[in-house]
């Protein structure tokens, strides 16, 4: 078995099984970081068939978010930002803990159609949790750097973080 102890984190793998996880964590923060990403560029660019930024913030106006057009261009920014980070495995506990903050804002505006209606959100808040524990793999702007952090204590950051940021959010959302 390999051993490797650095920045805090150790990983115990049997030989061979650690190209199909990083490979695994490559094909995660693409799929999922690059869906955020889209859904950021929607609203604020109306890329991949989205509505653009003047219909997402009339949108956030209508959904309780005021004003508007602050929470809808953070939303849009959130997204882009938390997906690019993902998808390219940079400062990836702050990538997910974008991701988190903006997902638990998402399922906050979907919850009274049921669980259900957020579960899109809420996968994306738990893969985005996961990435920070698991670190985005070997196939990353962030292995071997000394940036790179990975961990339960780096998860639980992130977590920490995205519900703080969620809940400032929802706090001016609700006043």
């Amino acid at each position: 078995m390999a051993t490797n102890v650095t920045y805090g984190h150790s990983t115990d793998r049997a030989e061979g099984t650690d190209s199909a996880v990083d490979v695994g964590l490559l094909v995660l923060r693409v799929f999922f970081g690059g869906l955020m990403f889209m859904h950021g560029t929607q609203k604020l660019f109306g890329w991949f068939h989205g509505v653009g930024w003047h219909p997402t913030t009339v949108s956030f106006d209508k959904l309780g978010y005021h004003p508007g057009k602050f929470f809808g261009t953070l939303a849009g920014l959130c997204e882009t930002t938390g997906g690019s980070l993902l998808l390219l495995g940079l400062l990836t506990p702050l990538g997910a803990a974008v991701a988190i903050g903006t997902m638990i804002n998402a399922a906050n505006v979907t919850w009274h159609h049921g669980l259900m209606a957020s579960e899109s959100a809420l996968m994306i808040a738990a893969v985005a949790f996961t990435l920070a524990i698991a670190g985005p793999g070997r196939f990353s702007l962030d292995h071997g750097r000394p940036w790179e952090r990975r961990g339960v204590l780096w998860g639980a950051a992130a977590l920490t973080l995205g519900v703080v940021a969620a809940v400032i959010t929802l706090a001016f959302k609700w006043r």
